[in-house]
């Protein structure tokens, strides 16, 4: 959740900035309802306190009559006020909850994805001597991709992946887990981006699949219309990527400064509706309701979680490079960064298949909105207390394969192994 008292200060900002995010929430209605429960809160304490102070005019001794029935009043009294309270708390809490993070002002004012900018391209998209396929026509040749008998299981947009794109897939995970677990490849990669950030390797996690509402609306990702699905029965909602999961784990604790900065690197399943999607987006295994992800998640301190959200980005880059993919950096825009964002990048990779850029990684630069909420906290090296900061950002999804399968094919129809798989493969410099 935003800061209360930063809303109290900047209304018309907040107002503004929400608007620019896709979202109008009458901030006006929120103030008022937070003045009424801080003059309910003032009277309860008050009546609460001219309690206590009978209580004490009457210890030891045999109250009147009279204060017999002025503690019966301001009992009474104090009832009535926090039975108001809890209503107005309840409104205002909802209201609160509708509030985006702020934007930071670098990030592009636009009302839709198509006023994302592009900062920078790296690579050139391959030239073939042959007319390229896409990922589909490849792996439906090969036998990978089985999405016939997965509908008879499952209905639509679902999948089974065989073969030799399995064990694909799998490489790439161990590939980026050797990365992201060894600090020297860290170390190197801040070097190169001249960054004053830490080289503390990542914890690799199995995080749940599943949260609870309340902890899954406190990570500001519950998407209950779009991309959430929820286990009839239960009080569970499936993750739609691990971050969701690994965010929450220090929820209502509080973390030594000297233990920061935490790095997640957690494996799950994920599962997204993806309403609305449509077309060649629905062929192959572009946007499956399922699909498996590999994604980062740091906690820090205020101090330096802008610098970690930049390492996030560059680790996203260096395994890019490293499989040789070409592909874009792009500043996504306030209507597409996302509810909880303060600001959020992606990474898409060239598709010769569908001939443009499409998006396989996202950085999200969360700020302390998630934490206030899930109330996890810093403990300065001073003593103080401080809300924590988060990141997040994906490692590799399962889209990286289309682009290996469709840029590292050959005019025979196999695909040539980016180099740094082939350890995790046997060797295999081609399937």
């Amino acid at each position: 959740m935003l800061d209360i008292q930063f809303i109290r200060d900047n209304p018309e900002l907040v107002t503004e900035k929400s608007k620019q995010k896709g979202y109008e929430v009458d901030i006006q209605q929120l103030l008022g309802f937070d003045k009424e429960r801080r003059e309910l809160t003032q009277q309860a304490e008050d009546l609460r306190r001219q309690r206590n102070e009978l209580t004490a005019q009457t210890k030891g001794q045999k109250p009147s009559d009279e204060q017999i029935a002025r503690g019966r009043q301001l009992r009474d009294q104090v009832a009535d006020i926090d039975h108001k309270l809890e209503s107005i708390e309840k409104e205002f809490t909802s209201i609160l909850k509708q509030v985006p993070n702020m934007p930071l002002d670098s990030v592009p004012v636009g009302a839709s994805e198509a006023e994302n900018q592009v900062s920078k391209t790296v690579g050139e998209p391959p030239r073939f001597n042959f007319n390229p396929k896409n990922h589909v026509e490849l792996a439906g040749a090969k036998g990978w991709i089985d999405k016939e008998r997965a509908a008879k299981i499952a209905g639509s947009r679902f999948a089974y992946l065989k073969g030799d794109l399995v064990l694909l897939e799998f490489a790439l995970w161990q590939f980026a887990l050797s990365q992201l677990t060894d600090e020297k490849v860290l170390q190197k990669i801040i070097d190169d981006k001249g960054l004053q950030v830490s080289a503390k390797s990542f914890v690799p996690v199995l995080p749940p699949a599943v949260a609870k509402t309340d902890v899954y609306m406190a990570t500001g990702r519950l998407n209950k219309e779009e991309q959430t699905y929820k286990l009839e029965g239960d009080d569970l909602w499936l993750n739609a990527s691990a971050e969701h999961t690994l965010a929450p784990m220090y929820l209502n604790e509080i973390i030594d400064e000297k233990d920061l900065p935490l790095r997640y690197v957690g494996y799950t399943t994920a599962f997204r509706r993806e309403a609305g999607t449509y077309g060649k987006d629905m062929e192959g295994i572009l946007r499956l309701h399922q699909f498996n992800k590999l994604e980062m998640e740091c906690f820090n301190s205020p101090d330096n979680s802008l610098d970690e959200h930049l390492f996030l980005i560059a680790i996203q880059e260096y395994l890019m490079q490293q499989l040789g993919l070409p592909y874009q950096v792009v500043n996504k825009c306030t209507a597409d960064i996302g509810f909880p964002n303060a600001a959020g990048v992606d990474i898409e990779v060239w598709l010769p298949g569908q001939g443009k850029y499409r998006e396989t990684h996202t950085a999200d630069y969360i700020t302390d909105y998630q934490t206030r909420s899930m109330k996890t906290r810093v403990r300065r090296v001073d003593g103080s207390i401080d809300l924590a900061h988060t990141n997040d950002a994906t490692a590799f999804s399962e889209r990286p394969l289309i682009a290996i399968i469709e840029n590292f094919q050959t005019q025979d129809g196999n695909v040539i192994v980016p180099e740094v798989l082939r350890p995790f493969m046997g060797g295999k410099s081609e399937i």
